[in-house]
Parts: structure tokens; sequence; C-alpha cells
């Protein structure tokens, strides 16, 4: 493999779009996941190794041990998982020897991911974001005054979300909240908790992913897709989504950019809070995201432009992108989308029509099935061994 190549950290439905980007391409591709994968069943996928936790330090010395032993020389690395970009944040300094690295310094990393610190920034540049309180004890929770309902999150999501099996905990009263927050502190201090107000759902308004690849802030070209489905049925990760253009996303996107001056691929999350006609800020994911497939079938190839950009190559941005293009997951869209209809999320017959008329497959690719297969067995596997 003498043409430099990608890494992909994480084989999940992400990596197997950005595998199939780059091997569509000729471009030498090796997986890494911390177990087996879809994406390690690709045709483009030249090799696949499992690796530590990848937010274990140990995982830093694997990507170091993986380029030497494999000669790997200039590769860029990909990832799609936050606790990758965490640790290869933490050790750009190492692994530059080795690698070609599109995720930023910890120094801008440690402002997207503590979501406090993120707030302020989105604040200070006019972004606007759901009321948020911290409490960094029980008293001052006691003390507090807030308007149900609210979530209880974590500065940081993944991390949150690994220590106590939710993305955010829902209080409909005071009772709840006091409950969820005891819950949540068997394994999260409260201080690395925030409360945010509920945006209600009127039915229309959905969660939005701007996405942008920008050059010290500002940005070279872009993408936006709202998710139609999710699992869990609040709070998910799509399983159906739609590709969509809203302005104020973009200029609020623009000014978050610039004040975090950002180089690389981003996913920024917006919803609709329907009391005041404000799209207002979620997250920020400093990676490529789930559905990052049904981009490239817009027109916006961000593996692509991830590779060409760390290797000096000639890029062309897309300055325009096609919209109302529709992307589905065929199994975890069966599975939660029946479950939304028995719970009247929607109807069967939207489940039905749309199911059939999604112009995009995670899983299933002309001439490279396998993955889609692979992923039916091991779903199957994981329900048995639940």
């Amino acid at each position: 493999m003498h043409k430099p190549g990608a890494i992909v950290i994480e084989g999940h439905v992400q990596g197997l779009s950005n595998t199939r980007s780059l091997g569509e391409a000729g471009i030498p591709v090796i997986v890494v996941d911390t177990r087996p994968c879809v994406a390690q069943h690709s045709k483009y996928c030249t090799g696949y190794f499992k690796c530590p936790d990848y937010g274990s330090d140990s995982f830093a010395d694997f990507l170091i041990d993986l380029a030497k032993a494999e000669r790997v020389k200039d590769w860029v690395l990909i990832p799609s998982n936050d606790h990758a970009v965490k640790t290869i944040s933490k050790y750009k300094h190492e692994l530059k020897k080795f690698y070609k690295v599109i995720t930023p310094d910890w120094e801008v990393i440690q402002y997207i991911y503590d979501k406090a610190r993120l707030i302020d920034i989105a604040k200070s540049v006019d972004v606007p974001v759901p009321e948020t309180i911290l409490f960094e004890t029980m008293e001052d929770v006691i003390g507090s005054e807030l308007s149900y309902p609210v979530l209880t999150k974590g500065k940081n999501g993944l991390s949150f979300y690994k220590s106590t099996g939710q993305k955010a905990f829902l209080s409909k009263n005071r009772g709840e909240f006091i409950a969820n927050l005891k819950e949540i502190g068997v394994s999260v201090s409260l201080a690395d908790t925030f409360t945010q107000e509920l945006i209600p759902l009127n039915g229309e308004n959905k969660t939005i992913s701007y996405t942008a690849f920008s050059i010290d802030g500002k940005i070279k070209t872009h993408w936006a897709g709202v998710k139609l489905r999710e699992h869990p049925l609040q709070f998910g990760t799509a399983t159906y989504a739609k590709s969509i253009y809203v302005e104020e996303c973009y200029r609020q996107s623009v000014r978050l950019l610039k004040a975090l001056n950002y180089t690389g691929v981003s996913e920024i999350e917006y919803l609709l809070d329907p009391r005041t006609g404000e799209y207002k800020l979620i997250e920020i994911n400093a990676r490529t995201w789930l559905w990052v497939g049904l981009a490239k079938s817009c027109g916006v190839d961000y593996a692509k432009i991830i590779y060409d950009f760390m290797q000096g190559n000639d890029i062309h941005y897309p300055a325009t992108y096609k919209v109302d293009v529709t992307w589905r997951n065929p199994v975890t869209d069966w599975v939660y989308g029946l479950l939304g209809a028995i719970k009247r999320y929607y109807s069967l017959r939207e489940l039905y029509h749309t199911s059939a008329a999604a112009e995009v497959n995670a899983l299933f690719e002309k001439g490279d099935k396998k993955p889609g297969y692979s992923y039916l067995i091991q779903l199957l596997k994981f329900y048995k061994n639940r």
C-alpha cells in the first residue's frame, strides 16, 4: 500500500460510509474498532484491527504501534467517535509524527465537549441556547426554582451516556427531578451535569444537523439534514432523515465556527423552539456523524474532502447540495419505526410510504452488500445475548 490511505476509526454505519467514500476513490482504508463492526466487511476495507477503548491512553499507543507495524506513514485519521476525538486531540503532537491529523487541538475540543463552555461561547456570538442552570451540590438544587419539564445531561455527553446508560434524564416535576439527580449521582458528579428547559415538540420541529468543513473558522462547504425518525424515540440517533436547508442555522453556524476558529468537519445540532421561533443550539460534534452518507449522496463528500485537505490535494468545495433526499437505516428504522407507530409518534401508513421511498440505504449498497448482512447478524447476536 504505497499510496497514503486513511484510518477509519469506529466502523459503525458512519465508518462504513467513510470507508466506501474513500475506497470508491481508490484510497486504501484500514478500519479500527473496539469490536467487530460492519465497515470491516466492506469490499473497500483493506485491513481491520481491534483496538483498545477509544478514551484510554492505550488507544493513542495503539495507533502509533499500528503505524509502525503496517508502515502507514502519513495516512489520514478519520474518527467518528467522541472518545476517539478527545484522545487524538490530547495526543495530537505525538500522533502527527506518524499520521495526518484533522482533529483540532485540545484547546478547541475542550470548548466543544464541555457543554457549559460551549453555551458560553454560543451566547457570546448571539446563538440562542435553551435556558440552562448549573448545580454544584444537592443543596443548590433544594434552594432552586425551576419551570418543568427539564432535561439533565452531562457536560461531556458520551461519558455521561457511558456512565448512566442515558443521553438525558427527563423530569416533569420537582419530585422526578430530585429522584433523577440521585440516580445520576450514583455514577456522575452533579458538578459534571447541566439542566436545561425542555423545548416542546409540536410534531413539526425536529433535530436539525448543520454540518460544515471549515478552515480557521471559515466555512468552505456545508450541508444540513433533519432527523425524521430516531432511536430512542426522543434524544436519539437518526433512523430516517432528509436533507434540507435552513438559512438561520447556516448564519448561526458561521458565527459559532468563527468564534471557535475551527478547522475540519463539524456537526452542529439545533432544535426549533416553537414558542420563540429560534433555532436553539443543542450540541456540536467534532467528527463525522451517523448519517454522513446522506451528505455524500447530496454532493458533499466529507470523508474525501478531509483526505484531500490533509494530503494537500486540489479540492472542489461544493457551493450547493441536493435537498429533499432521504436516508434510512433499514434495520433500526423498521424496529423503532414500528415502536413509534405503536406509541403514536407517527402512523403505519407514513412508515410504509417513507420507507419505500428512501433514496439512500445506510447498509446495503449495490456491489457492497456484505456489511448489511453482517449488521443483521450482529443485531441478532445482541438480542440473543440480552
